[in-house]
């Protein structure tokens, strides 16, 4: 386990600034792409929180914190102090309204749960975006997307076709999901099936649906 997050930060704080600002015109961390931040072993270690409490004294242009766990929630008013710093979306990972696939093993976190925690954040002031990421095969699209814009600010749908740092997708057609998918929803590991939730989604979200890498960066469909 990595304990001194936040002093690398910290270290390399005013490096990292001036590049981004210079390259890209702000310095914007998404936190995390690799590790979920809200890891169980967050609870006894607390490094996420560390490295989000440095963020108060050295705080980015933006931040996005993308975790799969309802534990997010537990951090809800560290978060809304960050949120009156600087730019803060929280991204909240829910890759259907099934809880598993036959097959798969479990999800760390139920839908449910998660659901609650984005709607805890959101009451709070927080921009909660929910990350259909990667798209699994949903049972009630209308019914889910209409709950996600209860919760929600906005959707991003994102397959692993193009999701999964190959065009193809041929890293997870390598791996069990997609005959888990094909299992329960035949289609569902194409692009048609994504485009059609995405307009399923666009109902319910008018102006606040992104898809893949543009929906990530804040770009949304008209």
């Amino acid at each position: 386990v990595r304990e001194n997050a936040a002093a690398s930060y910290r270290e390399g704080y005013g490096a990292e600034r001036a590049w981004a600002r210079r390259r890209r015109g702000r310095f914007s961390i998404f936190m995390s792409s690799s590790t979920d931040p809200f890891l169980p072993q967050e609870r006894l270690l607390g490094v996420s929180r560390g490295v989000l409490e440095t963020m108060a004294d050295l705080p980015p242009d933006l931040l996005v914190l993308q975790t799969h766990s309802p534990a997010v929630a537990e951090a809800a008013d560290l978060l809304v102090d960050l949120a009156h710093r600087f730019d803060l979306r929280v991204h909240l990972s829910i890759e259907s309204d099934r809880d598993r696939l036959p097959g798969l093993p479990p999800p760390a976190a139920s839908v449910e749960g998660r659901m609650r925690a984005a709607r805890h954040l959101r009451a709070r002031g927080l921009a909660v975006w929910v990350t259909v990421s990667p798209l699994l095969p949903v049972a009630d699209p209308e019914t889910f997307f209409a709950r996600l814009a209860e919760c929600a600010d906005a959707v991003v749908l994102d397959h692993f076709i193009e999701g999964d740092g190959t065009p193809d997708g041929r890293r997870t057609r390598a791996t069990a999901l997609p005959a888990a998918m094909e299992a329960v929803e035949p289609g569902s590991t194409t692009l048609a099936y994504r485009d059609r939730l995405v307009e399923v989604a666009r109902r319910h979200l008018p102006g606040r649906v992104g898809v893949s890498v543009d929906g990530f960066a804040g770009r949304f469909l008209p």
